[in-house]
């Protein structure tokens, strides 16, 4: 059996030396925000039936137009979305016929315009949705085990699977931080998704071994300590834990590979959210317990 709970010094060290980059990254770069939170036009064009141009020479055609926030994302019928940050009329012309010397037989199908106080308030709406889902999962767990209350209280559980919860989300932005000013990646509605997604993945491991060690206290003789169930409850997870999340990584690292520039840096949130929540689930949530359980004994 190996020893996790002994190694706790260890991981949270780790944890907070990421989290402490992770900050500093987004105190002095912060995200690189997409037309979906600072406004721009959606445009969609259609090519002609012998197939649409790559990005790539989309991009070069438009090259000389320095649009910001540029992103290309091929649809079906021969069709291309275009993003950029720009709500002028000028430039949407001059994309126009920048593509229209180029490509003949291309024509513009629809024209959106992306208003940067309507992107606002989806960022703070977004914003609120991560908190309210962060609050739910809190209350969920503290109520799913509200038949625990030995010797941790069961309100703790919550706060363990939050604090977790959290170490994931921060680590992850604090990563899109660094490619935003390094790599010139913006986050937009689909990052946020990913949030969410990854919430939802990691609270779920979190509960499997949570739940386990409820099982355990119920089971196994009083006179072994907490410490030692949770060792024993993270032991016979362990395996499951590192499968799954083995399995979901492989599925998005070939989805980050081959699924096209589209979903790329949504896979990469994924990849990123749910490697750290595998570990979290395993290193941090339960070790919180085995710390709040000692500095119960200390306080008594």
């Amino acid at each position: 059996m190996i020893n996790i709970i002994q190694k706790t010094k260890y991981s949270y060290a780790f944890s907070l030396a990421l989290i402490g980059l992770s900050v500093l990254s987004l105190f002095f770069w912060g995200l690189k925000f997409g037309i979906d939170f600072t406004g721009g036009t959606r445009m969609e064009v259609k090519f002609s039936d012998s197939g649409a141009p790559t990005n790539q020479e989309i991009g070069d055609a438009l090259k000389d137009l320095n649009l910001k926030s540029l992103i290309v994302q091929p649809t079906s019928n021969n069709s291309v979305i275009l993003r950029y940050a720009s709500e002028e009329d000028s430039v949407n012309q001059n994309v126009t016929k920048n593509l229209t010397e180029k490509y003949p037989d291309s024509k513009q199908l629809s024209v959106d315009f992306v208003n940067s106080s309507v992107s606002s308030e989806l960022k703070k709406k977004s914003l609120w949705a991560i908190f309210f889902a962060v609050v739910g999962i809190m209350a969920y767990i503290a109520w799913a085990f509200r038949k625990v209350s030995r010797p941790v209280e069961s309100w703790k559980y919550g706060v363990g699977a939050v604090i977790a919860l959290v170490h994931d989300i921060l680590i992850t932005v604090g990563v899109f931080a660094l490619l935003g000013h390094f790599k010139g990646i913006e986050v937009g509605i689909p990052f946020i998704a990913a949030l969410l997604t990854i919430l939802g993945f990691s609270v779920h491991d979190t509960i499997v071994v949570y739940d386990r060690t409820r099982e355990n206290l119920m089971r196994i003789s009083s006179k072994e300590q907490f410490p030692d169930i949770v060792n024993r409850s993270l032991n016979e997870t362990l395996v499951r834990s590192i499968n799954t999340s083995l399995t979901v990584l492989l599925t998005l690292l070939a989805i980050y590979i081959f699924g096209g520039e589209s979903i790329k840096d949504f896979s990469l949130a994924l990849l990123i959210g749910v490697f750290f929540g595998t570990y979290s689930s395993i290193f941090i949530a339960s070790a919180l317990l085995v710390t709040s359980y000692k500095m119960q004994l200390a306080k008594k």
